[in-house]
């Protein structure tokens, strides 16, 4: 199975863009991405992909919460 990390990257890279644009690569985790760019309704989406992926009840507050990608995994692996 991949890692956290390769699973959330590949979400990342199938599903956010940016002004119809895909997502700079490599995606750096330590950024935040609104202010990379995606849309607050974006995140909330993204959210419920990654809910569906990790069998995870991640709440738009919680999303919320966490700034970064890393910050993201890490949640998820602990």
């Amino acid at each position: 199975m991949s890692s956290t990390e390769d699973r959330i990257r590949q979400l990342v890279e199938e599903n956010l863009e940016v002004d119809g644009q895909p997502i700079a690569q490599p995606i750096n985790l330590d950024s935040n991405l609104s202010d990379a760019g995606v849309s607050s309704m974006d995140v909330v989406a993204f959210g419920k992909l990654v809910n569906e992926e990790f069998n995870a009840n991640l709440s738009v507050e919680d999303c919320a919460k966490l700034p970064t990608l890393r910050a993201l995994i890490d949640h998820l692996d602990a």
